[in-house]
């Protein structure tokens, strides 16, 4: 990767594109979504709301412009925020590269290096990246230990790839033609024409709300708020909440009947959800 290297992304997610589908949503910006291995899966922006031109990151800041690890960074915290599974951002531009991990609430991590490969970060964020995707404290370390040492033969994209090729012991495989340094016209076009590749763009927040309720649906949760074992909880919940307030107005105690009618509430409103659900599908 040279000084004139294009500007690129990708945003790697520890979850099946159906559980990344309706948190992408969120992000109101233009991607493609794929598989990207065992349990894993890739979005590929496609957009290129960093910057337009292949300018050096000082005239793109002093433009005002946001830089694409700016950008990345944010977009991998929001994702993270938003599921149970964490995101990987890998970014490139004309003078640096690396990556920013965000998993949950906890403060992203992230590496970077130069164009010519000489590492820009600090140690320890290699083992707190180790740790958080449950990597080998030993020989996976090792490895990603060595990416942080000088070495005159590897630039950043070398350094990148040295990065996958670790996380490809945890089921992660790009889809062919997505290599870190490529520019964002040529990742956008090696993922585009793939029958499993899925489009991501906003429609606005109704269907948002439908998408996430769709995951919920399809995860664990899912036959406790829908379907046979959601009714029978509700259910439950009136038959214990109506006596309950009965007995707390009748002992005149508040908190009993508060509790009561905070049954009734959920057991009405999970019957009302799984009916509306089930005429609407």
């Amino acid at each position: 990767m040279n000084a004139t290297s294009s500007v690129g992304a990708l945003l790697l997610c520890r979850a099946e594109p159906g559980s990344v589908r309706p948190v992408a949503h969120l992000l109101r910006e233009r991607m493609l979504l794929a598989p990207a291995g065992d349990e894993w899966s890739v979005l590929v922006p496609e957009g290129t709301p960093w910057q337009d031109r292949q300018e050096s990151r000082s005239a793109a800041e002093t433009e005002g412009e946001q830089s694409v690890d700016s950008v990345l960074g944010g977009w991998a915290t929001a994702l993270a925020v938003g599921s149970t599974w964490p995101v990987l951002a890998l970014w490139w531009d004309g003078d640096r590269a690396g990556y920013t991990l965000a998993s949950g609430f906890r403060r992203p991590v992230g590496y970077v290096w130069l164009t010519d490969g000489t590492p820009a970060g600090e140690d320890e964020a290699m083992r707190t990246f180790a740790g958080r995707l449950g990597l080998d404290p030993v020989l996976d370390i090792q490895q990603l230990e060595a990416l942080t040492r000088p070495d005159p033969e590897a630039d950043a994209r070398t350094r990148l790839r040295g990065l996958l090729a670790v996380l490809a012991r945890i089921g992660l495989v790009l889809p062919p033609g997505l290599e870190p340094g490529e520019p964002a016209d040529r990742l956008h076009t090696a993922v585009g024409g793939r029958p499993e590749t899925q489009r991501i763009a906003w429609a606005g927040w109704r269907d948002a709300v439908k998408l996430e309720l769709d995951a919920v649906e399809s995860s664990g949760l899912g036959p406790w708020v829908r379907g046979p074992r959601a009714r029978a909880l509700a259910v439950a919940q009136l038959a214990v909440g109506l006596p309950l307030v009965a007995w707390g107005i009748g002992r005149r105690s508040g908190g009993w009947a508060f509790a009561g009618a905070l049954l009734l509430a959920h057991g009405a409103g999970g019957l009302a959800y799984d009916r509306i659900r089930n005429d609407r599908t």
